[in-house]
């Protein structure tokens, strides 16, 4: 049998590309066609096991949120269609920020199934780590509510589904999002299997997470124009000291690159080296304790070409390139 490990899965499904919220909106189907050519164009794909998305199972996905919130937005899906057939509008309004079409239903279920199928191939030794290019992200979704963006929240799913179907007893949630991952913490706030580290520019939407006291929760709150030196710094003092302690059995990143320097959605200062740097730390704790073993999801990341090269770094690390 060949040697496997050392693997980079690539996770994605055309139907990510289908979800769209209206002209204008800026978590449109273009980034992943940006990530896609950026790594085609750089020869990164060559290197990475690509696989397609399988639906995530209804039942994996209440793990992490309540059934009621799964059903409703099932329902509104099938609700739109009906509506659309009878002329009427072409997008279910969940928030000012957060549409549905007929074609995000889908897209939701394969980002979940993205991480949960990932997270299988890792386990199961066949990939070293993976990147899901999926949308729409998932990290302000709460467990009864969708909202900024977001409508299931993939990687709470995984990491509930790596606890519960897996057997884990400790995982680590890095989300390094310029927003604060609400949803996250609403789902896993007090449970001591999970511990959560991010860091996000305060104040800014959703404004949370500032004075978070949960035990199993290590939030960064940082102003508005910080630099990638001074959150290197913050990660070294804080976060690496913490994971080190906990010792996680597999780690799941929330990839946000939106606290880019060229990112109109936020004010922080970081770049592609910054990405990479982080993603090196993160790879370094999962050597020593989590035999390797990371799934990434993408969060945000608006201005395109920052986005496709920040992945970029970001995949050159998980992938030893």
């Amino acid at each position: 049998m060949p040697n496997l490990m050392n693997k980079t899965g690539y996770f994605t499904h055309a139907d990510c590309r289908k979800h769209e919220m209206g002209a204008g909106h800026p978590e449109c189907p273009e980034r992943l066609d940006a990530i896609e050519d950026r790594l085609l164009m750089t020869g990164v794909a060559d290197v990475l096991d690509r696989r397609e998305a399988p639906l995530a199972p209804l039942s994996d996905i209440e793990l992490a949120h309540d059934r009621m919130l799964v059903a409703a937005l099932h329902g509104l899906s099938s609700q739109l269609v009906d509506d659309i057939n009878a002329g009427g509008p072409s997008y279910a309004q969940l928030d000012p920020d957060t549409a549905m079409n007929v074609h995000t239903w889908n897209a939701v279920l394969r980002a979940a199934g993205a991480t949960l199928a990932a997270t299988d191939a890792v386990m199961a030794g066949e990939l070293e780590n993976a990147f899901c290019a999926v949308r729409p992200p998932g990290h302000h979704a709460c467990r009864s509510k969708s909202m900024g963006f977001c409508f299931i929240n993939s990687v709470a799913v995984a990491s509930k589904y790596a606890l519960e179907r897996h057997g884990l007893k400790r995982v680590a949630i890095v989300d390094f999002d310029v927003h604060h991952g609400n949803g996250t913490e609403d789902i896993i706030s007090g449970d001591e299997r999970i511990l959560m580290v991010s860091f996000f520019q305060h104040p800014l939407y959703p404004n949370s997470g500032a004075d978070t006291d949960e035990p199993n929760m290590l939030n960064l709150p940082v102003p508005p124009y910080t630099k990638g030196p001074k959150i290197r710094e913050l990660i070294e003092a804080t976060w690496l000291p913490r994971l080190e302690e906990f010792k996680p059995e597999m780690i799941f990143i929330s990839a946000g690159f939106d606290a880019h320097r060229e990112d109109d959605l936020g004010q922080l200062g970081l770049v592609e080296q910054d990405y990479a740097w982080i993603t090196q730390r993160i790879k370094d704790v999962a050597k020593r304790h989590s035999k390797g073993r990371i799934v990434s999801s993408l969060e945000g990341g608006y201005n395109l070409h920052a986005l496709a090269c920040s992945v970029e770094a970001h995949v050159r690390v998980l992938a030893d390139l």
